[in-house]
């Protein structure tokens, strides 16, 4: 009984998530996109405690995704996109570095990038919310 009441609220929070992605604006995608690899980040360093380096090194390919999808979604014909990409492709090499060497400060330096990112992106969007404008980000 227990196995199918966590099956159902497995598929409503899959709904849920699916609802939630389809209806987000760029920017709210963007801003998900950094609290997940946020999560994968804490999760991983969790993982790396506790010696359980295959299930570590998943939450970290997850993460590499996410910046490859970052990456792939700037517009170059920005500044502020070619400075981004720079700051995701070395990150991405730093989880790529940590994954071999298992240098924790690696990890903790990715880790503060990406909860900077995502603060700050939730700032700007709080911003642009309070000023009236609802224009996508």
């Amino acid at each position: 009984m227990i196995d199918g009441v966590g099956k159902m609220q497995n598929a409503v929070q899959e709904q849920y998530l699916k609802v939630k992605v389809e209806t987000a604006s760029p920017g709210e995608l963007t801003l998900m996109l950094y609290q997940e690899m946020t999560k994968s980040l804490l999760l991983a360093k969790r993982l790396y405690t506790q010696q359980q380096f295959e299930k570590m090194n998943e939450a970290l390919h997850k993460v590499r995704s996410i910046l490859t999808e970052l990456i792939v979604t700037l517009n170059m014909d920005y500044q502020i996109a070619r400075d981004l990409k720079e700051l995701y492709d070395f990150y991405s090499r730093h989880v790529a570095e940590f994954m071999i060497r298992r240098d924790v400060a690696l990890l903790d330096d990715t880790l503060e990038f990406c909860q900077g990112l995502a603060e700050t992106w939730k700032e700007a969007l709080l911003s642009l919310k309070k000023g009236g404008n609802s224009a996508h980000v």
